[in-house]
């Protein structure tokens, strides 16, 4: 399979099985970011079944990195079982455990961050990160306009602090069954 025939594959059984991807409607906002910035090393906190990575993975070019961290071995299995699927094992690593105890023990530097976790913690994410960060990284959180009480202090943060140009970016639901959501997209200053 090619990593467009996993995605189908994911987006078929999503909904049914309660997986929450972000899908092709933002998930092509996400297609837009990597290709934009073309960034050679990304994180991603927050990978479940592995949709987004194989998104972002797979506009990746040989020696560029993509690693994801995941806190239920469970997941972190069907993820692995997608990349290898989608041929995309060389480009993306996965790392088990709780982000806020694995992202000060990674490498740098960092040209993207994907925030898809723990919304209450994706400042504590992004803090934990931003010693990666340099000028022009990116970091997209998602579900900003469904958990928008939960990523308040998140999103004040990054608009307010003076540390990044960040921009909210809506998309129409996927499925016609949900109401659409948001990502917004942090460029470090």
């Amino acid at each position: 399979m090619n990593p467009d025939e996993v995605l189908k594959s994911i987006e078929e059984v999503a909904p049914t099985r309660g997986w929450p991807i972000i899908g092709p409607m933002r998930g092509k906002l996400l297609d837009e970011v990597v290709t934009s910035h073309r960034p050679d090393r990304m994180l991603e906190v927050g990978t479940n079944v592995g949709y987004s990575a194989i998104r972002m993975a797979r506009h990746l070019v040989k020696g560029q990195k993509l690693v994801c961290v995941e806190i239920r071995d469970d997941m972190a299995r069907a993820a692995r079982s997608n990349f290898e699927k989608a041929g995309l094992s060389d480009r993306i690593e996965v790392v088990i455990g709780d982000a806020l105890q694995v992202i000060p023990t990674l490498k740098g530097p960092l040209d993207m961050v994907f925030l898809d976790a723990v919304k209450d913690d994706y400042l504590a994410y992004l803090k934990s990160a931003e010693k990666f960060l340099h000028s022009g990284s990116v970091v997209v959180a998602d579900n900003v306009k469904s958990h928008e009480s939960e990523v308040k202090s998140y999103l004040n943060y990054v608009r307010n602090s003076g540390a990044y140009s960040s921009k909210y970016r809506e998309a129409p639901p996927n499925w016609g069954t949900d109401i659409g959501d948001a990502v917004e997209v942090s460029v470090m200053l």
